[in-house]
């Protein structure tokens, strides 16, 4: 694919918030109301309480070597001169888990991606766009019901997601064959840009970045000598789990790994495995929704080596389920953490703090909102635009090679403290 430099603003690739957003709140993670907290409270040795968030610690390369993070230069403004024209009813859609277990994930790129299209519409009279969210619960099955449905809205000229590996593996020939852009900001599963698909971009790096960046960190950095890995079955757990197990090397050690399945919530069998294993560490891939009662029934089975996962339980509901258990979590994730104007700008709209993949979110549909503002009037438009862009967003720049993969990219460390 021939590529053109459509720079829309330039500067420094990737920036460090000054203060924490990622703390302990948001929707519940069934669907069923919001978590009024902002914090999980554990006592300290003198009696008190002190509040458990996660926070962003260090940023790594594919070798797990600390890698200085630069602040921002000048990120591109989803609202544009204010000068945009287009069609009354185009809009843009969202796909991911909006309801389920791991509803918070689909739901932080929902509201990131609303806090840029508001900032479009309210600076352009002349082009008022929707964002369609799309529920998939982050199910491979319903994902396949659900695809049809956006694709035959002839409205939606490009897709923010799917969010998720298994659902986007499921979707993706649907919104190929439909010529319908398809911009994640969370599926990470390596092989997706393996499929010839040419209407696909992935915003982050994807596993194969970050398997071999954080074993190596862990490895290398932490100095952990053997780490029982644990996957759960999705499409991303497996994925994940082969690569964090070929980048740690000898480190990996094969009596203690094990494998779990999403919806689990009796996780004795591998908490037995461990507890009999001389081991560093314990890392698990998956989601949250099992992840936080997995860490909780480690720590109840005396298991007290360090818990470290990624980015499907790098959320504020990880620390809101697990609670004190989640204690000195080591977390990575493609995500960047988000700065204190955004952070405060998307409080105010969804009435909670940003969580993981809220700042890719808003960065990727600002990408959409100004093709659309360039003057894309169709689907095959914004796939070209997107193809051909460069410029700076919150997390990173984005600029794409020819498969839809990030020219460059990096991971985050976060801790749970």
């Amino acid at each position: 694919m021939h590529r053109t430099a459509r720079r829309a603003s330039g500067g420094a690739a990737l920036l460090l918030a000054a203060t924490l957003v990622l703390t302990a709140c948001g929707p519940q993670s069934q669907g069923g109301g919001d978590d009024e907290t902002t914090g999980t409270s554990t006592e300290t040795d003198d009696g008190g309480s002190a509040e458990l968030a996660i926070v962003p610690s260090v940023q790594v390369d594919i070798d797990g070597a600390e890698v200085e993070a630069t602040e921002a230069g000048n990120p591109v403004d989803p609202a544009g001169d204010g000068s945009a024209e287009c069609a009354e009813g185009t809009s843009i859609a969202m796909a991911g888990a909006l309801t389920g277990p791991n509803a918070a994930l689909g739901l932080n790129i929902q509201y990131g991606a609303q806090v840029a299209v508001d900032a479009f519409n309210a600076a352009n009279p002349g082009c008022q766009v929707t964002l369609k969210p799309f529920d998939t619960e982050g199910d491979p099955q319903k994902a396949t019901q659900v695809a049809p449905q956006i694709v035959g809205d002839a409205t939606v000229l490009g897709l923010l997601g799917p969010a998720f590996s298994g659902e986007t593996a499921a979707t993706g020939d649907v919104f190929n064959q439909a010529g319908l852009l398809s911009l994640t900001a969370s599926a990470t599963n390596p092989d997706l840009t393996g499929n010839g698909w040419t209407n696909f971009f992935r915003g982050l790096a994807n596993d194969a970045v970050q398997g071999p960046s954080v074993a190596k960190y862990l490895v290398n950095t932490k100095e952990f000598g053997s780490v029982c890995v644990v996957s759960d079955n999705s499409d991303y757990g497996i994925g994940l789990a082969q690569q964090i197990t070929e980048g740690l090397g000898d480190a990996a050690n094969a009596d203690c790994a094990a494998e779990v399945k999403t919806g689990d919530k009796d996780f004795s069998a591998a908490v037995q495995i461990i507890s009999g294993a001389d081991a560093d560490a314990v890392f698990y891939a998956g989601y949250y929704a099992e992840a936080a009662p997995f860490v909780q029934q480690l720590r109840d089975g005396g298991v007290e080596i360090p818990f470290v996962s990624a980015d499907g339980t790098n959320d504020p509901q990880f620390v809101s389920q697990a609670g004190a258990s989640s204690d000195g979590a080591i977390l990575s994730c493609p995500c960047g953490p988000a700065p204190d104007d955004f952070a405060a700008t998307y409080e105010e709209s969804a009435g909670q703090a940003p969580g993981v993949y809220s700042v890719e979110g808003y960065d990727l549909a600002t990408i959409m909102l100004t093709g659309i503002a360039s003057g894309v009037t169709d689907r095959a438009g914004l796939i070209d635009y997107v193809a051909n862009y460069s410029g700076e967003g919150l997390a990173r720049t984005y600029e794409w090679d020819d498969t839809g993969e990030l020219a460059a990219a990096l991971i985050w460390i976060y801790e749970v403290q």
